[in-house]
């Protein structure tokens, strides 16, 4: 993704988020406590300067009561038990963030049980303390190209390939490096926490 890309992915962002928080008659300061981040975090998104991380957008999300997706475009109308929603191929909202590109999958939809993403691995080498998330929900990571390493908080680092998956529970820390020559790619599918954890102010 080029330069421009980014830009207008995060002034997309800054500008649903702004809007949320206005319609609710909600400060900044406000907005951040109620989702367990600082005010300065929440004024740099809102100003396009600075993309959150996955654990930041659900820190926002939860705290507005929204979907993650609605974050980014607003949801289509509920329709009750019989709902479907398409994506093509090359579509949905993009998310560049420090360490992973996710393209959000079928978020037309609100109030889904999980959300699915089309993910690219930025980070080939990572600091020991480095990258690592935690929050509730689960999630499941299926290996479509390149070479991904998993590090967990209870387990060994493991090297996964084209066709090889795994399922954890997201509040153990948890990050994905890149292992391969190529950029890696993976479908991943979080599950949406019903509420997170509690936590202070995060930059």
């Amino acid at each position: 993704m080029n330069v421009a890309a980014v830009k207008k992915q995060q002034s997309a962002l800054a500008g649903r988020l702004r809007a949320l928080r206005l319609e609710r008659g909600w400060t900044q300061g406000q907005a951040g406590k109620a989702s367990g981040i600082s005010t300065s975090a929440l004024s740099k998104i809102e100003n396009g300067l600075v993309s959150p991380t996955y654990d930041v957008l659900l820190r926002l999300a939860h705290g507005l009561g929204v979907d993650v997706a609605e974050l980014f475009a607003p949801p289509q109308a509920q329709m009750g038990a019989g709902r479907r929603s398409i994506e093509r191929a090359g579509q949905g909202s993009v998310h560049d963030a420090p360490l992973y590109r996710h393209r959000l999958l079928c978020a037309q939809l609100a109030h889904k049980r999980m959300m699915p993403f089309d993910s690219r691995i930025k980070a080939w080498t990572l600091a020991p303390d480095e990258g690592w998330s935690r929050h509730e929900g689960e999630e499941f990571v299926y290996v479509l190209e390149g070479e991904i390493e998993l590090h967990t908080e209870f387990y060994r680092p493991e090297v996964l390939k084209p066709g090889d998956c795994f399922y954890i529970d997201s509040r153990m820390g948890h990050r994905i490096v890149n292992k391969s020559s190529i950029e890696a790619r993976v479908l991943w599918v979080s599950t949406t926490p019903g509420e997170l954890e509690s936590a202070g102010p995060r930059e």
